[in-house]
């Protein structure tokens, strides 16, 4: 946690801190040396201006008159933050007489390198960070406790001398006299490791609640309003992202904003907080578990090293002296395959070391901040650590705890071959390939069609031998065109999707080495399905690989509900690019009025907003009254007449006729959405936590559409 509590530009602890805008923290001394002057306050400091709280407002001078010409060099802090140097006063400046306007300055913080503008107040102007103060204040204390408490456990003193150090192999305390006599820095001490005493669990980041604080009620003086000082914090306002008191709204200044009670809120972003450190929590345990397996992967990869190494060796001595020379040469690469390996798990480690290391600062760092009662003090900071929390969560990636190399040696060994082919011997992996690789065989039994979709499986013949990196999967237009290369990778199974319906389609497949290519498989012939029978007989689900995270999918994939209070997409499964398709989706919950939106996409839709926000969707949106059209954030056509529970709203895609058209209950939605659309679509949907929908496919088209409402312009 020690880390979380350290200035980024001095590298101490935080003394005084203050929040910037960018919600991160920095010292009230350090922010006063790395403000920056702006042009306008030098012109203004020309011309006679200036003045006031040289402290807190730092009238400096431009980069020309300190000297530097254009260039100001840039200093690094301890923790390794470049800052902009202090520029001295040039001199014989006179000093800007009392009642002159504000020297005009700026604040880039030293993390995210954002620049903030001091106004008439300073820096005083920012809020002082009193809950990272009251915490750094009760680490410093614990940490005094924790050094006085360590005492040597080798010292013949009664009562022992305190300890200096901590060897972390022997896990001895010693004092500096018993540190000289008993573990001298030379043999085999030379490589142990000495660190300061340990805190003891009572301290901070040891463990304990380092004494606690005094809540509200408990001594601690309740904050006032930085603008009246009479008044405590009472509200929070959510727009403004800070504590507010009664006087303020009075004034007026929070008049539109959207203003809560402190309590309320205090607490809402306290669970927010809880839940978040759940995630990162879990995820550290699994570290240290991986941790583990990786220390485990060390000494197999030791002990598989030696065996490789003693039945190389074995297998070489048994041939004649000609093996001699060879057999140096295949021990140097088998060394360096077990030291890349070895080299590669040292790095996985101390790369997840350092993840770790870092999510367990911040784990405790949180725990300490909840721990406080300030609810003001709390919600100053709870949005920026909520968003850090979450960010530590989302690193530790699918993949990022699995093993990036095995402790298995594949090298193989060939003593048979004859003795002129002795110095030529080499491991057989190791053999650049002689040819390319052999036709692959299609799998017919795997290769299928579904509605416009199509799914292809391969495999290489047996007993093939020359290595393949690759495979390129060609496909044909559809209408007995020229092929074309719908895939390269190493899959040997690919669906390729959004084809024609009622199209005969040839594919081939053929592989890759660093040889060559391949010559090409037998062409198989697959059928999409007609559209004819698409018309009632199609069917798709929703597409759990292609929903954003917060969807979630039920009944089959078949009902979509949202765990987010935003706007998420769901995509269909199927993708349309002729013919005429007609789906339902069945309003199972509607709660709150919300507007969900339903439509069409293409497949690479932003999927974290309304539907037909951007220009990949083609959508209607409803309330609990009317309707509108949406497609790039313009909003057309709105309707009279909303969806609650128990209706449905009907989607019809007319890809003969290039238009888009809407039902609610089996009536017309308005005039035909949009017209002139082509490409391929996939059905879609917009909804959030207070919606749920069901998918209804393989309907008949409406053969007869009732008289449309008119819009209401």
């Amino acid at each position: 946690m020690e880390e979380e509590l350290k200035c980024p530009v001095c590298g101490s602890l935080f003394r005084e801190p203050i929040i910037l805008p960018c919600s991160h923290n920095v010292c009230l001394p350090c922010a006063r040396t790395i403000a920056v002057q702006t042009p306008e306050s030098e012109q203004h400091l020309a011309a006679g201006g200036g003045g006031g709280d040289h402290a807190d407002k730092l009238s400096l001078h431009s980069e020309t008159d300190s000297g530097y010409g254009s260039y100001t060099p840039s200093l690094k802090s301890p923790n390794g933050v470049r800052v902009l140097p202090l520029v001295p006063a040039p001199p014989g400046a006179a000093a800007a007489p009392r009642g002159a306007g504000p020297a005009s300055s700026s604040l880039t913080c030293p993390q995210c390198h954002r620049s903030a503008s001091l106004d008439q107040r300073g820096l005083r102007g920012f809020q002082r960070n009193r809950l990272l103060e009251a915490i750094v204040q009760r680490y410093q204390q614990g940490r005094a406790a924790a050094a006085a408490a360590a005492k040597c456990q080798l010292c013949d003193r009664s009562p022992p001398e305190p300890a200096a150090v901590l060897c972390e192999q022997c896990e001895v305390l010693y004092c500096a006299a018993c540190q000289l006599r008993c573990h001298p820095a030379r043999g085999p001490f030379a490589k142990h490791r000495l660190v300061p005493p340990p805190a003891h669990p009572g301290a901070p980041g040891g463990g304990g609640d380092g004494g606690g604080g005094k809540g509200a009620g408990g001594g601690r003086k309740l904050p006032t309003c930085a603008e009246h000082d009479l008044e405590n914090y009472s509200m929070y306002c959510v727009s403004c992202r800070s504590p507010v008191c009664y006087q303020c709204l009075e004034e007026g200044k929070h008049n539109k904003h959207d203003v809560k009670a402190l309590g309320a809120m205090w607490k809402q972003h306290k669970a927010q907080l809880s839940q978040a450190l759940n995630g990162v929590s879990d995820k550290a345990k699994e570290a240290k578990e991986f941790l583990v397996q990786l220390k485990n992967l060390l000494q197999q990869i030791q002990e598989n090293g030696l065996d490789y190494e003693a039945c190389l060796v074995a297998q070489c001595d048994a041939l004649v002296d000609a093996l001699t020379r060879q057999k140096a040469k295949l021990l140097t690469k088998v060394t360096k395959e077990r030291e890349h390996k070895l080299k590669v798990v040292w790095d996985q480690i101390n790369h997840c070391t350092l993840k770790l290391r870092q999510s367990t600062g911040l784990m405790e760092y949180c725990l300490e901040v909840i721990k406080e009662n300030d609810p003001s003090g709390f919600l100053q900071i709870s949005d920026a650590l909520i968003k850090r929390v979450q960010v530590s969560q989302e690193q530790w990636v699918k993949g990022a705890l699995e093993p990036k190399v095995s402790a298995e040696f594949d090298l193989t060994l060939d003593s048979e071959p004859l003795l002129q082919s002795i110095h030529q011997l080499d491991f057989i992996q190791m053999k650049f390939p002689v040819s390319v690789p052999p036709v692959p065989l299609l799998q017919l039994e795997k290769c299928c069609t579904r509605n416009n979709s199509v799914t292809l499986a391969w495999r290489m013949p047996p007993l093939s031998h020359n290595p393949v990196e690759g495979y390129i999967l060609e496909l044909d237009d559809g209408d007995g065109g020229q092929f074309r290369e719908v895939y390269v990778g190493k899959e040997t199974l690919c669906t390729i999707d959004g084809l024609h319906f009622n199209s005969t389609y040839n594919a081939r497949v053929k592989a890759f080495n660093s040889s060559g290519v391949g010559p090409y498989s037998k062409t198989v012939i697959l059928q999409t399905s007609d559209v004819k029978s698409i018309l009632t007989m199609a069917w798709f689900t929703f597409d759990p690989s292609s929903a954003h995270r917060d969807i979630v999918l039920s009944n089959d994939n078949q009902t979509a509900t949202c765990n987010s209070y935003d706007d998420r997409v769901v995509l269909g499964t199927a993708a349309f690019s002729k013919g005429v398709h007609y789906w339902e989706l069945h309003v199972d919950r509607y709660d709150n009025h919300p507007d969900p939106a339903f439509g069409i996409a293409r497949i690479n839709v932003v999927k974290d907003m309304m539907l037909g926000k951007d220009d990949k969707a083609w959508a209607m949106y409803v309330d609990n009254n009317r309707s509108w059209f949406m497609h790039c954030n313009s909003h057309t056509n709105r309707t009279e007449g909303g969806v609650s529970k128990g209706a449905t709203v009907g989607v019809l895609l007319d890809l003969n006729k290039h238009n888009l058209t809407f039902y609610i209950n089996g009536q017309q939605q308005g005039p035909p959405a949009f017209e002139n659309i082509e490409g391929v679509f996939m059905p879609a949907l917009s909804l959030n936590r207070n919606v749920q929908v069901t998918l209804h496919t393989g309907l008949e088209v409406p053969q007869s559409v009732k008289q449309p409402k008119l819009p209401n312009n």
